[in-house]
């Protein structure tokens, strides 16, 4: 069933709502706790960070930083641009960015983005499960409006990751009561809180205290959860829902969107791969060469033809075209199709039994999962069947408790534009998105040698060899690199799919009431 909340032309003043087709967030609203696609599309509405990312190619410059500052790349200086507020009216200060640093990073909190503040000084200590500290020792507020950092070792990285959504400010109001945050989330972003109700919708509407210089012309957003995406997508026919962005893989069968929705569609690679995971605390995947045979054992150009028409690209690694610091090719043979070698590497392991695969469903998939299970079934001769689960957070908390016993679907998007940010969060031990418990030491090792290279070239190189090595280990099998066909109503203009796979929610405009589509 789709959601019935309210008719997409309802307007916030003067200003027109728009319709976002969404996903469930898996956790409550807070940043340092939200890393799946469905709850970050939602953050980056009601919040804003140092710095942002470009909508066309995410390259970051300041936001709310007015500078940030390093001569070691070491220790940052970061002033605040002054006149920011929350939405609750209380001033953004330099204490609301170190505040919910120390919160999203001190253990006994369990936030699933920690990880990404593991490079600032004091980050084991306060990290640990039962840490009685609670303050990173790399961070110091100097006034209102600076704060000073100061990393573990160098990381000319830094300023790059600034922008994702773990480094985002809270207020004191989510320290004074976070129950009442978490029913009312406080941002201070170009969008504020309205209403929720679980399973169908989140409304935002735009807040006219917004201090950035991007303010949105629209009045709203209403993030829409469907459980079926082919209801979306007819909506999106229907302009009953205005903007979709990923279409089911049949609307790409004979090129139907174009039939459909006729100049309402744009196809776009972003910084995005898809893999499948496994969940190696299951003793059946221990043994690499079983991993190696399954991901040789995928014709990814057979599946990209059948399930997407060609509109995707096969991935010879874990780092999509354009990231800076992608090597070709990472992957060799162990990316390709190989049946025969990946049958006899396989047959050498003894396993026994069937593989399974897993996925969320109210997303578009169950059909390139089932074509994965057929191909694996084709070259190694063993049983594969696709087992749904039907939503994301459900997905996810399964993941997060070790209940996934399946390989399961594990994409990742970029939550800024670096190599590192495709290695550290999925194959560093420990790390936020790590859930299928990959761990290797030499790996960790050659992470920390790049971290600390204050030379980005030689830091690109180790980090490189570090990817080399796990395709080697093969924890995560590279399917493809994203693009995606995004689609809207014909009374939004002005469109533009940001590099992260979302909708630019500051430059879309709506069409006046006479107005026909271009």
């Amino acid at each position: 069933m789709r959601p019935t909340r309210t008719d997409p032309t309802t307007r916030a003043g003067e200003a027109p709502v728009i319709s976002y087709h969404g996903t469930e967030p898996e956790n409550a609203l807070i940043p340092g706790h939200t890393t799946e696609s469905g709850g970050v599309k939602v953050i980056a509405a009601l919040f804003r960070g140092l710095v942002s990312y470009d909508a066309v190619d995410a390259h970051p410059r300041n936001a709310v930083a007015e500078s940030i500052e390093t001569a070691d790349s070491a220790e940052f200086t970061i002033r605040l641009k002054p006149g920011w507020t929350f939405h609750d009216g209380t001033p953004v200060t330099a204490s609301s960015f170190v505040d919910a640093w120390n919160f999203t990073a001190h253990g006994p909190n369990k936030m699933q983005a920690a990880s990404f503040l593991s490079h600032i000084e004091g980050f084991e200590e306060v990290n640990a499960p039962e840490s009685k500290i609670a303050e990173l020792s790399g961070l110091k507020v100097v006034d209102d409006l600076t704060f000073v950092v100061r990393l573990s070792a160098p990381f000319s990285e830094f300023p790059v990751t600034l922008g994702c959504s773990a480094f985002f400010p809270l207020p004191k109001a989510f320290f004074e009561d976070r129950e009442a945050y978490e029913a009312h989330p406080i941002g201070n972003g170009a969008f504020r809180f309205v209403s929720r109700e679980r399973e169908k919708y989140i409304l935002l509407e735009r807040y006219e205290g917004y201090a950035g210089d991007d303010k949105p012309h629209i009045g709203g957003v209403e993030f829409r959860v469907y459980r079926d995406l082919g209801d979306a997508y007819h909506d999106v026919m229907a302009d009953k829902l205005d903007y979709l962005d990923v279409t089911p893989y049949w609307a790409l069968e004979g090129n139907r969107y174009q039939r459909d929705l006729p100049g309402r569609t744009h196809d776009r690679t972003y910084l995005g791969i898809q893999t499948v995971s496994f969940p190696l605390y299951d003793s059946r995947y221990a043994d690499r060469r079983v991993r190696q045979a399954i991901s040789m054992s995928i014709d990814r150009v057979k599946l990209i033809d059948r399930i997407f028409q060609g509109h995707q690209v096969p991935a010879d690694g874990l780092v999509p075209p354009a990231v800076s610091g992608r090597a070709e090719n990472q992957g060799g043979e162990l990316c390709g199709y190989h049946p025969q070698r990946a049958k006899e590497l396989f047959d050498e392991t003894g396993f026994e039994g069937e593989i399974e695969l897993t996925s969320n469903v109210d997303s578009p998939n169950q059909p390139w999962m089932e074509e994965i299970c057929a191909s694996v079934t084709e070259a190694l001769g063993v049983p594969c069947r696709f087992v749904p689960i039907p939503t994301m957070g459900e997905f996810r908390r399964k993941l997060n408790a070790q209940e996934v016993t399946a390989l399961f679907r594990s994409g990742w998007i970029a939550d800024y534009p670096s190599i590192e940010n495709f290695l550290t969060p999925m194959y560093r031990t420990g790390a936020s998105d790590n859930v299928g418990k990959y761990s290797n030491p030499e790996v960790d090792a050659l992470l920390s040698a790049a971290d600390r290279s204050p030379d980005r070239e030689q830091a690109w190189a180790r980090y490189q060899q570090a990817e080399r090595m796990i395709l080697e280990d093969m924890p995560t099998i590279p399917v493809w690199y994203q693009s995606t066909l995004s689609a809207w109503s014909t009374r939004l203009r002005d469109v533009q799919p940001n590099p992260f796979r979302e909708l630019d929610l500051y430059s879309v405009t709506v069409a006046e009431p006479d107005e026909s589509p271009a």
